[in-house]
């Protein structure tokens, strides 16, 4: 019995092995996805190259995506720039990490907040509501900029935290993600903690936010990666050096460089070391991610 036992489950084995096996046109697909997947990763690739490149290989014409000859004289020679501040490069770095902490948590709440509503709340109004958000999303940051800098004018908050975190609150794609994503929780689920007698915060809290938890990190990456490159709140609204952030004095390390040989070694390494933190936080979260993208469109 055992025998036979293993003669028919090596025969399924086979039967399904031969249900698994790629066509021509598979194979071919597949080689084509993972060239395109290898061509997507040369932008990576090439600033991480080009932070270790000599002054001898930055200047190379056509410029070459891989180093020669590595050097770390570059975050050397970013240091010594560094050194040489007003205001010193701490005070930048903790300004950015203020604002882009605080700021990522605001976004995060207040769009969970509006979505909330949006796709589990039949109030009157609510499909205007969702068409201002998505038309909103067709203005470009340069034609609300004199806006924005007269709300912030007018509400007394130059030079503070709150000039540099109010103007990012408001983020209508952020918004759409999760009212999309909480589109395909069922209502059944929050009508169950109703009878159970949960109140509204409590569905939202305790209920919708753990699901919601892909829609939530995603949320987070794209609100950290836009705050924390944002050096236009820096330039706009703070007059005050001492509360400007760090993209800002690294744009001043870079700017005006497209024809001068000095600094351009500083220029590069600024560049992957601004990189960095973006790159940390997605690889940690790219699975919630590419999960909330699924779902969003999904009906």
């Amino acid at each position: 019995m055992r025998a036979l036992a293993n003669r028919l489950s090596s025969l399924r084995w086979r039967r399904r092995s031969k249900g698994f096996r790629w066509d021509r046109t598979q194979i071919i697909l597949t080689i084509f996805l993972a060239a395109f997947g290898y061509f997507m990763l040369l932008p990576l690739i090439y600033i991480f190259n080009h932070a270790l490149k000599p002054y001898s290989e930055l200047f190379l014409f056509p410029p070459r995506i891989f180093v020669q000859e590595p050097t770390l004289s570059n975050f050397l020679e970013f240091f010594v720039v560094i050194q040489d501040s007003a205001v010193p490069v701490s005070r930048y770095l903790y300004n950015s990490v203020i604002v882009t902490g605080l700021g990522t948590l605001l976004v995060v709440v207040i769009s969970a907040l509006c979505a909330y509503p949006l796709a589990k709340h039949r109030f009157p109004g609510h499909q205007l509501v969702f068409s201002v958000i998505i038309l909103s999303l067709m203005f470009v940051p340069e034609a609300i900029q004199i806006p924005r800098y007269v709300v912030v004018a007018k509400l007394g908050i130059m030079d503070t935290y709150w000039g540099h975190i109010l103007p990012h609150i408001a983020a209508p794609v952020n918004v759409f993600l999760m009212k999309q994503f909480m589109d395909q929780v069922p209502n059944e689920l929050l009508e169950a903690a109703k009878l159970d007698g949960a109140k509204e915060w409590r569905i939202f809290s305790r209920i919708m936010i753990p699901i919601c938890i892909p829609a939530v990190a995603t949320t987070a990456i794209l609100s950290f990666q836009t705050i924390w490159n944002d050096a236009s709140t820096s330039v706009l609204f703070m007059q005050n050096d001492a509360m400007k952030t760090f993209p800002y004095f690294l744009s001043t390390i870079t700017n005006n460089l497209a024809n001068q040989v000095a600094r351009q070694g500083a220029a590069a390494a600024a560049g992957l070391i601004m990189f960095l933190p973006t790159l940390i936080i997605f690889l940690l979260f790219q699975r919630k991610v590419i999960s909330t993208m699924a779902h969003s469109g999904i009906k």
